[in-house]
């Protein structure tokens, strides 16, 4: 009978044992974050929908290592390295989502899926009700992630991982992940996973931000409900085709983003209730739920000791907390010079993550007076954000791919 180590049998500890001292380090204090995310999710601290699946992938990629040959190791969930057609087509088979990450993630497909999901849970109309003053609230809101570049390339970045690390600012974590994986591909995975994970704390500072640079009095301003207009289901599928076809039209590389978002919003107002179901269900929780787990499983220890890392955490949270001081000072802007019966705390919901900043705003204005609601009008703010962000992303993709 041949001789069997223990380690032999437990190659998770083996290789934890016999590797560099630093990756196994690195690996037990991912073990442990997996562990806090999905805690945190649970109890509903963190997004649960991106963060269980993510806490859960990034433990069990950690500890599931293995030697695949003599001199190396890894593990069987994903090479995200892989493009040779024969050694694709034998990952494959051996890599238990290679499969999902290869067609649905590598490429982007699964951001305009979650995108088409978003859609059929935006109302156009709620933008419609003040174009131009949302317009201008998103558009003071992209401060991130236009300062973020130069602030990027003069800490060392190229062009191309300054824009994709600069997108963070946008608060639209697809979005971050379609535009890294088209300038900066070695590192889509970290940025996206900064994204992810300063979203959540963002979310949580934004309402000190906000109670920060705006008087309680002007949070408490009250929107009178009965100056917004009736908008009809025609008049909202008009304007998402338009529009879609127009910023289809200026930013061709961006498309995939601006259709995938306006069928949705068009599904909606469609009324067909099948394809509202599968869209706002199955699609966009189903690809929620795989971009959170296939994030996490990438999420080796190795990414994390990449010493780009701790820069892009840095560029991360000044992207965000850029975006949020831009969008307040458009709120106050509009709210200045637009007859001042606007309620600025609407600027921070520019920063487009629908509903979640909407939410922000509307609570902090209820904290404030109990009688104000601006729901309505930081739902337009909120759709204005997502579609400036996805022009930003145009714009630095065409320029810098």
């Amino acid at each position: 009978m041949p001789d069997i180590e223990l380690l032999q049998i437990f190659q998770g500890i083996a290789t934890m044992v016999a590797g560099d001292p630093v990756i196994s380090l690195a690996r037990i204090v991912l073990i442990l974050l997996g562990f806090m995310f999905v805690y945190l999710g649970v109890k509903g601290t963190l997004e649960p929908l991106i963060m269980i699946p993510m806490g859960f992938g990034m433990s069990s990629v950690n500890a599931g290592v293995l030697y695949l040959s003599a001199t190396s190791t890894g593990t069987l969930f994903i090479d995200p390295i892989t493009s040779d057609p024969v050694q694709l087509m034998d990952a494959l088979q051996i890599n238990f989502l290679q499969p999902l990450y290869t067609f649905s993630f590598s490429n982007g497909l699964i951001a305009t899926l979650i995108f088409m999901g978003i859609g059929t849970l935006s109302d156009i109309g709620y933008l419609l009700i003040s174009p131009v003053r949302c317009m201008i609230v998103a558009i003071c809101a992209e401060l991130g992630t236009v300062l973020t570049f130069p602030i990027a390339v003069a800490m060392g970045l190229p062009f191309n991982e300054a824009a994709a690390i600069a997108m963070v600012g946008s608060a639209d974590a697809p979005m971050v992940l379609y535009t890294s994986l088209l300038l900066a591909k070695d590192l889509f995975v970290p940025i996206t996973i900064v994204a992810y994970l300063y979203l959540s704390l963002a979310y949580a500072g934004y309402p000190y931000l906000v109670r920060f640079m705006i008087p309680k009095k002007l949070r408490g301003i009250k929107m009178d409900p009965t100056t917004i207009p009736n908008i009809s289901k025609a008049e909202k599928v008009t304007f998402a085709v338009i529009t879609s076809t127009l910023l289809s039209l200026l930013f061709p590389v961006a498309a995939p983003l601006f259709m995938s978002f306006f069928l949705g919003v068009i599904i909606r107002e469609s009324g067909v209730k099948q394809f509202v179901d599968f869209l706002s269900g199955p699609v966009l929780y189903g690809a929620t739920f795989f971009l959170g787990l296939l994030l996490g499983v990438l999420f080796e220890a190795s990414t994390i000791l990449d010493p780009k890392v701790i820069l892009l955490l840095i560029l991360g949270i000044t992207a965000l907390l850029l975006s949020g001081i831009g969008g307040i000072l458009g709120g106050l802007l509009v709210y200045r010079f637009g007859g001042r019966n606007f309620n600025p705390t609407i600027g921070i919901s520019g920063v487009s993550c629908i509903p979640t900043t909407a939410k922000v705003a509307q609570k902090e204005a209820r904290a404030a007076n109990k009688h104000a609601i601006i729901l309505p009008w930081a739902m337009g703010a909120s759709v204005s954000g997502v579609i400036s962000s996805a022009i930003i992303a145009g714009i630095y993709v065409t320029l810098l791919r």
